[in-house]
Order: structure tokens, then sequence, then C-alpha cells
């Protein structure tokens, strides 16, 4: 009776067995234990900065990434993705895997504000590398820390991934098909210029007393706009979000002065915002040139000097830094002077000034002051820096920072204080006091919401921005005559040019290595012709299996 049913059986898988293949197989992987979601993850990234400057290319030229992880010490080819902590990786490191290696996957640390001195040196370099060296092929990104990241880079750094190093060839095939390893995919189009950029610089001002035109007239300056590594890591509390706030600050308490006649003095004060500071001061350049070679009458006219402000903040020094030393009864010799005797009064801040000459061979100014001088506008840059090469003034490490506020507002009374007396002609006194006094409350405010948000250039290039409306608002609260100027570079010969894709998703998926899907393939065909076999030649096996069964029964 069970030989009849063996027969039955040998029918149905004759018949119908692929049949009962393609609806089990895929109930059995649909039930499977293995969970295809936990194999891929998904985290944001922002790419290194991308620009040319005067017709040189600077920062990373590509954006899309499909490529296999591997560590800094497993990489070997342009089809492996780097991904390392930007704690590991070495200024020497990076020259080597921009040109040899396919991509660049930089994980940042965990808790910014617990850094060591030593390991923020070490970031510092890595970034100055980074910025000024020759262009980069390949695409660089930086991801924000994860604890699921975190596991991916231990996983890449640990081994999980095959080095593709053995010791023999049968070794190396065998680590080869049971390897496991990340593919790393951005998902994104390839980098283009930006075609309507608009870059705006506002102005306000302050009207003394008398005839307006004949007046001299004194400029505060300040850029907005930041830079670092990356345009969506780019921050700057230091440079340049603490000149903006000291400006506005400066900004609201004169407006009181000047809006009482009778303490109204024979000076105007003009305040300026400007933007692309950090691509070589563009946007003093172009409101210079409208101011000097418009056919509008300027609203410098006598200038009498010309006070920049960056990178304010930083230490309890005040450095006055000019292209060239002012004589003594000018008006920037006064003015330094003054500050000194307010600095050394107030004991708050130590006032030096240095001296250095403008070289028009660099590609890019030292400070924002220069582009006034090369005009002939007498003109100094007030800085907490004493270099213009620090490299705090360009880092993604520049974030508020404990006892920031402090020394802004220490440096804002001094500035203050020094502004008033040069403007007044007093030698002696305190102006600024309660009611009227430098409010250290609206300081923290302004320098935490500029801040608080990438003010990167290129982020900043479309006409309705919201930082320059609110900027523009708290000018128009405190001065007259506030406009908004818009350049875009030139079409023909552009002084600079932006480009799109800023940031993107990374999406990093578990894998095999390729050589794997080569066997397995194999291991599937080779498989899937037995039961091929078996199934059409069934009757024969049984009839074999039969005779060989009966005759042991027999026996």
């Amino acid at each position: 009776m069970w030989l009849e049913e063996c027969d039955s059986f040998a029918e149905l898988c004759r018949g119908y067995l692929p049949y009962y293949l393609l609806i089990v197989l895929p109930i059995f992987i649909i039930i499977s234990p293995a969970n295809p979601v936990a194999a891929s993850h998904e985290f944001p990234v922002f790419r290194m900065h991308q620009y040319d400057l005067h017709g040189v290319p600077h920062g990373c030229r590509s954006a899309p990434i499909s490529l296999e992880a591997r560590s800094l010490a497993g990489w070997s080819t342009s089809r492996h993705c780097v991904v390392t902590s930007i704690l590991d990786i070495k200024p020497d490191m990076y020259k080597n895997i921009r040109v040899k290696a396919g991509a660049l996957i930089i994980v940042l640390p965990e808790k910014m504000d617990t850094l060591s001195e030593e390991q923020r040196q070490h970031i510092l370099a890595v970034e100055e590398s980074m910025l000024f060296g020759p262009e980069t092929p390949i695409p660089v990104y930086f991801a924000p820390w994860s604890p699921d990241l975190q596991i991916i880079l231990d996983d890449v750094v640990g081994g999980f991934v095959t080095d593709g190093k053995s010791d023999t060839a049968a070794e190396l095939m065998l680590n080869s098909i049971a390897a496991s390893g990340y593919q790393v995919v951005v998902a994104t189009s390839q980098a283009t210029a930006k075609t309507d950029v608009k870059v705006a610089t506002l102005q306000g001002k302050l009207t003394g007393i008398g005839a307006e035109e004949k007046l001299p007239t004194i400029a505060l300056v300040a850029h907005y706009d930041s830079t670092g590594v990356a345009p969506e890591l780019s921050f700057g509390a230091e440079s340049n979000a603490s000149g903006v706030a000291m400006l506005l600050e400066l900004a609201r308490i004169f407006s009181a002065l000047y809006s009482v006649g009778r303490s109204r003095p024979r000076f105007n004060l003009v305040f300026l915002i400007t933007g692309s500071g950090k691509l070589n001061y563009q946007g003093s350049k172009k409101w210079l040139e409208d101011q000097l070679d418009g056919l509008e009458g300027p609203v410098i006219q006598d200038g009498s000097y010309v006070i920049c402000l960056d990178s304010i903040s930083a230490s309890n020094n005040l450095y006055v830094h000019v292209s060239k030393p002012p004589k003594e009864n000018s008006s920037g010799g006064l003015f330094y002077k003054e500050l000194k005797a307010v600095a050394d009064n107030l004991g708050y801040s130590t006032v030096e000034g240095i001296h250095k000459k403008i070289n028009l061979a660099d590609e890019t100014l030292a400070w924002e002051h220069e582009r006034y001088s090369i005009r002939r506008l007498p003109a100094a840059t007030l800085s907490s820096l004493k270099s213009h090469e620090d490299p705090a003034r360009r880092t993604f490490l520049d974030v508020i920072k404990d006892g920031q506020v402090d020394r802004l507002y220490e440096h804002t009374t001094v500035v203050a204080e020094a502004l008033a007396r040069h403007i007044y002609n007093l030698s002696s006194g305190q102006i600024f006091v309660d009611p009227l006094s430098v409010s250290k409350e609206s300081l923290s405010l302004w320098l935490e919401y500029l801040a608080s948000q990438p003010r990167a250039a290129v982020l900043l290039s479309d006409k309705q921005n919201a930082l320059v409306s609110a900027l523009k608002e708290i000018m128009m609260r405190y001065l007259g005559d506030v406009k908004v100027t818009h350049h875009s570079p030139d079409k023909r010969d552009p002084e600079f040019v932006f480009y799109d894709v800023t940031k993107a998703t990374l999406n990093v998926y578990s894998v095999k290595p390729a050589v794997f899907d080569l066997f397995l393939t194999i291991a599937i065909v080779l498989y899937l012709g037995i039961v091929y076999l078996a199934v059409h030649n069934f009757p024969r096996v049984y009839a074999l299996a039969t005779r060989l069964f009966v005759k042991t029964k027999v026996s």
C-alpha cells in the first residue's frame, strides 16, 4: 500500500513540484527571521565646501557615492570609500586619500564642547589641510555622530569588514567569500554651479547735527557670513557673529544719543553689514565700487575713519590691525589713543596695534579694512585675534563658548566709550552709564541668534533670505536710511562661483562582497540543476531506490 502512495508522490513531484516551489519559497522568505531593515541605515551628511574664487577652484568637486566602506588601514583602491573619525585622520593621510581613494566619510566627535586642547588642535590641523590644499576630486562628507553610525565605524575599523590581506591564496579566497561589509551610497546629483546668486549688503546711518554732506563720517563695518570646511557646519560664533553683534549693539546705544538734538554730535555714523566677507570681502568691494564709482553721491563723503569688526570676543586682548600706521593727530591715531585710554581706565582689555602691509600678490586679503585702504580710505580692523591666519576664523569648532559673551560685553564697552570720546572730542569721563549702557543681554541674544544657524555665503545667496530680513528689521529699529543692496558675480568673468549640494543623505547597507555573489550564484545554479534532474528523473530514482530497498529486505 505504501508503494502506491510513493507512486502518487512521484507523479506529484513530476507534474506540480515547480509550481509549489513558486508558492512555498516566498513564504519561507517572508517568515524568515532575517530583518532586511536592520541591514540599512540612513544618516544626514554635509558635503565639503566647493566654490571658485577668481577662477581658482576650491574644495571637493564631486558629490555622489556608491562604494565599499573601508577603514584608514584597510582601503587600497578608488573602489573604496574611507570611513573614519576626524580624530583618527591626519593631514598627510588626507592628502593620500584625496588622490587615490574613491570617497571619504568623516565622522564628527560626539561632544564638541568636551574636546581636549590636543584634540582641538588636531581637528584644526585637519581642517587647514582641507581648506588650503589643492582641490579635491573625490566626494568628501562630514557625518554628525550617532550610536548607529558609531557601530558601523567600529565594525569597519575593528575588522568586521575584510581588508583583503591574507597569508595564502586559499585563505584569501575564503575570506573573500565569507567576509561581510558595508556599501556606502549617497544618491545625489552631481554638484552644479548656482546661477541666480544674490549677495546682500545692508547699510544704515545716523546723521549728525549740521549740514549732512559736510560732516565727517565714521563707518562701522562687519561681515555676516562665516566659513569652514563644510557650509552646513559654518556657524561662526566668533567669526563673525561676534562682530555683527557688536555692531548692532553700537547702533542701539548711539541711536539713543542721536535721537536727542542736544546730544547729536557733528559726525555721521554709517553702519555696514556686508556679505561674502569670507570670499575676499566681496561685499565691501562691491559696496565701495557703488559708492565711489557710481553716479549717486557716496554716504562716506569726507570719510574720517572706517572701523571693521571681526572676531571680537576670542580673548581679553584687543588688536587694532592697520595697513599703514596712522599719523598721531589723524582720526585713526586719535581713536587708537582713546581706545587705549578707555581700556586702561576700565581695566577690561589690553589694546595693541599691529601693522601689516597689503600683499596684493595673495589670493585673498588678510582683513576687511584692506578693501577700504586700497581705495585710500583710512581704516582699521578691531579683532581679539592677533593674526589673520588664526584657524579659529574658519572652523566648525567655532561655536559659543563659556565666557565669550562676557568678553564681547567688555570689548563692546571699550569700543563704545572710545568712539563716543572721539566724536564728542572728550578726554575723560564715561558716557554710557545706566540706563544708557551696553547691554550684555542684547549681545547674548544677537550672538545666540546668529550662531544658531550656518552662515556660509552659499547658503545666504538667495534674494529672499531670512537672516538678511532679520538684520534689516533690527537696523531699521535704530538707524535711518536703511538699504539692502544685492550684487551678483559677473556672468562673463565671475569673481566667485557657488555650487549646490551642501547636504545629502548617507545610506549604509550591510552587504557581502561581489565574490560572494558569484559563488552564491554558482551554488544556486548547481542546486537548481540537481533539483531539476531529480524531479524529471524521479521514476528512475524511485525505481532504483525500490529495487535496492527490496533487495536489502530479501537478503
